[in-house]
């Protein structure tokens, strides 16, 4: 019999500085009644789905945004969604800004089984962007100020009848970030983002924006016999443009479902899990054919150091 999870990728438009949780927490709501509506067991939210995409704008300190961020999860305003969750048995997954006790700020995921439980969080791995005030930009990408790198790798965890991992944005541009899962035996890989349709560095690369997303997740999804679902905010938020296209892409990386139009819009696919194995056992049978020996460079050196030149 197939493993069948029913799966939503709901996708959110534009978030305004000056929205409240309130707000957001309605429209996400409203996605996952919609997911109710066509039978989701799962419906997944982007990257920072609570409030507007704040590394954008510099502050002198860096608790500058600690307003953006969550101190619990749930919170009291987001404990409606939890509620909302276990009523309509449908789960959830949510990227947010999380501030710990200790003062650690991550970009987080959580994943929600259909009863309302927590059942795992993921913390984004690769930060990407700047730390300082980069005023010649049209607008910041701070990241790196106001998040730390997770040291927690990536995990997967047992849930709606599989394995299922989490990724956040930059993280689905690394191949590692995929291989890691795929060898805990994910099935069925989660991936927010937030990605502007200008890259400051090298314009060149805007108009490869939704080439480029669509490439590195449905590699990631062939290579290791995962399911693949990215999920986008998307549309012009305070003045820039983000990137949409949220998709959902099998283990063939076949694109099976994929967001037209920008905005909160819901987009669904009936994924059988069971077809993971189709290609972990064949073609990316692990066991069988990789040499972990030969791959050492992966884990002892970061960046790239070119053989000496000939005399």
């Amino acid at each position: 019999m197939s493993r069948i999870v029913t799966v939503g990728a709901g996708q959110l438009g534009p978030i305004s500085h000056d929205e409240d949780r309130e707000s957001v927490v309605d429209r996400l709501i409203a996605l996952l009644e919609s997911g109710a509506e066509r039978n989701c067991d799962l419906v997944v939210f982007p990257e920072l789905a609570l409030t507007t995409f704040f590394p954008r704008w510099y502050t002198d300190e860096v608790s500058g945004h600690d307003h953006f961020f969550e101190t619990e999860m749930p919170s009291p305003v987001t404990q409606r969604l939890f509620d909302a969750a276990a009523r309509l048995q449908v789960g959830f997954c949510l990227g947010y800004a999380e501030l710990t006790p200790d003062g650690e700020r991550f970009n987080s995921y959580v994943l929600v089984e259909r009863n309302g439980s927590i059942v795992g969080k993921y913390r984004k791995a690769h930060i990407p962007g700047h730390e300082a005030h980069e005023p010649w930009r049209p607008f910041q990408h701070l990241e790196r100020r106001y998040f730390q790198e997770s040291h927690d790798g990536f995990g997967v965890w047992r849930a709606f009848g599989g394995v299922v991992g989490m990724a956040l944005c930059n993280d689905r541009r690394w191949p590692e970030t995929y291989r890691v899962m795929g060898l805990q035996g994910a099935e069925m890989i989660l991936i927010g983002y937030n990605t502007p349709m200008h890259y400051a560095p090298d314009p060149d690369q805007n108009a490869l924006q939704g080439f480029h997303n669509h490439l590195v997740m449905q590699a990631g999804a062939y290579q290791n016999g995962a399911w693949v679902v990215g999920v986008a905010k998307g549309g012009i938020e305070e003045g820039v443009e983000s990137l949409s296209q949220s998709a959902i892409i099998a283990p063939s990386g076949q694109i099976v479902a994929q967001a037209v139009t920008s905005g909160d819009v819901l987009i669904s696919a009936r994924c059988d899990l069971d077809l993971c194995s189709r290609y972990k056992d064949t073609l990316f049978d692990f066991a069988r054919y990789r040499r972990p020996e030969v791959y050492g460079l992966i884990t002892e050196r970061k960046g790239a150091i070119a053989p000496p030149e000939l005399p």
